[in-house]
C-alpha cells in the first residue's frame, strides 16, 4: 500500500491523472478497475475518477508495489553548475535564452545534458524544487525549440502556473518573433505567406505545399526584411500558426532557406558560412492575456527580448 498526502502542486488535479503519474506502471484500464473496487481511495472513501484533489487530501493505493517506479533524477548527474541565461524570473515562471546546440529534452542519444535538466538542477540548488517532496509535479518547459535553434523558452515553476502557461501557449496568447538569416533577396520586403504543411510518417521532416492535401495543416508566416546583403536577407518573422519546423520549411518552400539549415537548406552554400548552427533565433515574446482574473495577467502587454543574436550583424547596416 502507498499513501500520498496531496501537496500544493498536486492539488487541483483529477484523481485519475494523479494516479497515472504516481503509479507509472499502471494502465488506465486497470486504474479504473481499482478505483471502482475501492483499491484506490481518497480520505478513506471511494472517489470518482473526476474528483479534483484538494491540498492535504490523503490518497491510498492498495495495489502492487511493482506499479511504482523509483524517480530517476538524472538532473543530479549533470556534473556541472547550470549555465542558464535567464531573461526573467519570478515565483511562477522563468524565461530562458536557450543557446543553439542545446537539447530542450532528452532524446535517444542524450539523456543528461539537456535544458530541462539544467533548469531542474538550478531550481533544486535554489531550494525551489525538491523531487522527494513532489508526487507528480515537475517544473516544465511550456514551449519547444529545435536543438539548433536559439531563443526564449518559457519555464513553469509550479503546477498552477504550468496549467495557465500551457493554456496561454495553446491559445496563442503569446506573440513570438524570430530573427532569421536566409538565402536570397526578396522582391516583396514584407508579406504574409500562406501554405500547407504535412508531417512525414518518419524522419522528423515536413513537406510544404501551396494547396491543401490529405493530412496537411494550414500555416501562416509573416516576415519583414530588416537588411539585405550579397545574396542574403535578415528577416524578422512572426508565426501566426505554430507548426513543426514551420519557419525553416516555409522559407525553403518559397526559395529562401535558412542559412545553416542542413535539413531544408542548401548544403553546398551552408558549408562556406561561418555558423555552426542554423541562423534562426526566437528573439522576443509578448504576453497577450485578456482575462484580468488570470493569475498571470500581470504579464499582459510585457515584451521580453534576448540581449544578442550571434548572426544579427553578419549583414552590415
Amino acid at each position: 500500500m502507498k499513501k500520498f498526502i496531496i501537496q500544493k502542486n498536486d492539488a487541483g488535479q483529477r484523481l485519475d491523472k494523479f494516479v497515472l503519474k504516481a503509479a507509472l506502471g499502471l494502465s488506465p484500464s486497470l486504474m479504473y478497475k481499482y478505483i471502482r473496487k475501492k483499491a484506490i481511495k481518497v480520505n478513506g472513501k471511494r472517489a470518482e475518477i473526476s474528483y479534483r484533489l484538494c491540498e492535504r487530501d490523503v490518497v491510498e493505493m492498495y495495489i502492487n508495489d511493482d506499479f511504482f517506479s523509483e524517480k530517476k533524477n538524472s538532473f543530479l548527474d549533470i556534473g556541472y553548475d547550470p549555465k542558464l541565461d535567464i531573461i526573467f524570473e519570478d515565483e511562477n515562471l522563468m524565461l530562458i535564452d536557450k543557446k543553439p546546440g542545446v537539447l530542450v529534452h532528452e532524446d535517444a542519444f542524450e539523456k543528461r545534458d539537456t535544458l530541462i535538466n539544467q533548469v531542474l538542477l538550478y531550481l533544486y540548488k535554489k531550494g525551489e524544487y525538491d523531487p522527494e517532496g513532489e508526487t507528480s509535479f515537475v517544473p516544465s518547459l511550456c514551449n519547444r525549440l529545435d536543438k539548433n535553434t536559439g531563443g526564449i523558452v518559457i519555464v513553469a515553476k509550479n503546477a498552477k502556473s504550468q496549467r495557465l502557461l500551457y493554456d496561454i501557449v495553446k491559445h496563442r496568447k503569446v506573440v513570438k518573433k524570430y530573427l532569421a538569416l536566409v538565402h536570397g533577396i526578396f522582391n516583396k520586403k514584407s508579406d504574409i505567406l500562406t501554405a500547407f504543411l504535412t508531417k512525414r510518417p518518419s524522419g522528423n521532416i515536413v513537406d510544404v505545399t501551396d494547396i491543401e492535401t490529405e493530412g496537411s495543416r494550414k500555416i501562416i508566416t509573416k516576415y519583414n526584411v530588416l537588411r539585405e546583403g550579397k545574396e542574403l536577407s535578415l528577416l524578422e518573422i512572426e508565426l501566426v500558426t505554430g507548426r513543426t519546423h514551420q519557419i525553416r520549411a516555409h522559407m525553403a518552400h518559397v526559395g529562401h532557406p535558412v542559412v545553416g539549415d542542413c535539413k531544408y537548406g542548401y548544403s553546398r552554400d551552408n558549408k562556406i558560412m561561418p555558423f555552426r548552427h542554423q541562423a534562426l533565433y526566437a528573439t522576443s515574446l509578448e504576453f497577450v492575456i485578456d482575462d484580468p482574473e488570470n493569475e498571470l495577467y500581470y504579464l499582459n502587454g510585457r515584451i521580453f527580448s534576448v540581449k544578442e543574436v550571434y548572426f544579427s550583424k553578419f549583414i552590415e547596416k
